[in-house]
């Protein structure tokens, strides 16, 4: 049939709104769907990639899947499938049970935000973790805003705005999204002095680029990446012994925000009480990462300077929502009771062991392989993500899927554009699910997704 011809052939939008499948809908996404589908006919018919024309109960199919696909939120959850425990793109960390009830507690009615019920007054925002952090870390000051960047941001804008702010090239990073310290040095007033080369940078590199205009020497943690070899960096220690001999403030960007020591699990990150101890001013790290809770930019430090910050106007634009504050607070209440190892996801799943790994990874190959013979137990390496030890690999189980005459990118995207997104990955020309970063409670949807 000629293209001329198809195109009369293709059915009117409001044949198509009057079919069985379609009755009883409402609302203008319906006739926005039609017209939709109608236009990609008719753009198959141009392109000669189309023959014939479906009939009105096809099309009207199709209708109804594009509004149901139209009507879906475009943020919603999904199985991660992949072992990065840490994912970005995937949400970062993921809250405890606890946490998210907590948050959709706060979110559907009115909460204590600003309300001091003790004292029948206004209260602190701040007011409902400033206390849990001082406890579990010991520090003297506390703020916290809405990310890391924003906490950097905020303190060189109050505190240095003007001033010069050693820090060593080896340091200078880029972070998600393009975003890099020189550049928010730049934005926040501050004066970037750059010393060392990228290997190595030395304690005379530092004390050499003092001047009576240096208000600060800045100790990045290169998280999201290691050089290794000829290098030499300086440390904290002696940051905060070069400035304080200086009259100089010494901040620390500590980015990922451990808590507790994991050299056990083989993820060599500094600690958050260690620099506290070490003497720094001011020291600032994600809450979404390491920490385990939601996105957060947490600085701590000494107390008057960090009084400065709450002072400045930019803390209304930088800070907590109620529901962030939530889950920020209950987080910290399992740190504070010795929970966070089982209670914190990210933690959890930092921790679980190669045999609970291997349980779940043969209990979902059991569930499937009852209807279909497609699923295998293969060893595979997670990693924790979030520009966070990105050398460490922690051995891990996984689940290998194999479909006749399916290949492993179709798998992927089948699984990919589920109503449950199920994230994997494809290793060695087969689609692996890592069960470091799968619940247990997503076993059966997965399983039930596979057998369809």
């Amino acid at each position: 049939m000629a293209n001329n011809e198809l195109l009369k052939a293709l059915p009117k939008v409001d044949d198509i709104l009057k079919n069985e499948a379609l009755k009883g809908l409402e609302g203008e996404q319906v006739l926005i769907s039609a017209r939709k589908v109608i236009g990609e006919l008719r753009v198959d018919v141009l392109n000669n990639s189309l023959t014939s024309i479906p009939d009105n109960d096809y099309i009207a199919s199709l209708v109804l899947a594009d509004i149901n696909k139209a009507r879906q939120n475009s943020l919603k959850r999904v199985i991660n499938g992949t072992g990065i425990i840490i994912h970005t793109n995937l949400g970062r960390s993921c809250l405890s049970d606890e946490a998210a009830q907590a948050v959709y507690d706060v979110a559907k009615a009115y909460s204590t935000l600003e309300y001091d019920i003790d004292n029948k007054c206004r209260g602190s925002r701040l007011s409902h973790v400033e206390g849990l952090l001082k406890d579990i870390t010991g520090a003297e000051g506390v703020c916290v805003v809405n990310n890391n960047a924003a906490a950097v941001y905020l303190t060189l804008l109050t505190l240095l705005n003007g001033k010069e702010v050693i820090v060593s090239r080896g340091e200078l990073v880029e972070i998600g999204g393009s975003f890099r310290i020189p550049e928010i040095m730049e934005q926040s007033g501050a004066i970037l002095r750059e010393v060392g080369t990228t290997n190595k940078t030395h304690i005379k590199d530092y004390e050499n680029k003092i001047n009576e205009n240096t208000g600060a020497l800045l100790k990045v943690h290169t998280s999201n990446y290691k050089i290794i070899g000829f290098t030499d960096s300086v440390a904290l220690d002696d940051i905060v012994e070069i400035a304080h001999k200086n009259n100089l403030l010494a901040i620390e960007d500590l980015g990922s925000g451990a808590i507790y020591p994991m050299g056990d699990k083989g993820i060599d990150e500094p600690c958050v009480q260690k620099s506290l101890e070490s003497g720094v001013d001011i020291v600032c790290f994600s809450g979404d990462k390491l920490f385990g809770g939601p996105q957060a930019g947490i600085i701590l430090g000494n107390a008057k300077l960090i009084e400065k910050l709450k002072k400045h106007p930019l803390m209304r634009v930088l800070r907590l929502d109620k529901m962030t504050l939530s889950a920020l607070e209950v987080t910290l209440r399992h740190y504070k009771e010795g929970q966070a190892w089982d209670k914190v996801p990210t933690l959890n799943m930092i921790n679980q062991s190669p045999q609970i790994l291997y349980n779940r990874a043969k209990r979902l190959c059991d569930k499937v392989n009852k209807t279909y013979n497609v699923c295998a137990v293969v060893e595979t390496e997670s990693k924790v993500g979030g520009g966070s030890a990105p050398e460490t690999e922690l051995p891990s189980f996984g689940v290998s899927i194999e479909i006749p005459n399916i290949s492993a990118d179709e798998i992927e995207e089948a699984l990919r554009l589920g109503d449950v997104p199920i994230i994997g990955r494809i290793f060695k020309d087969k689609f692996v699910l890592d069960m470091r970063t799968v619940f247990d409670e997503d076993i059966d949807y997965i399983a039930e997704t596979l057998c369809k």
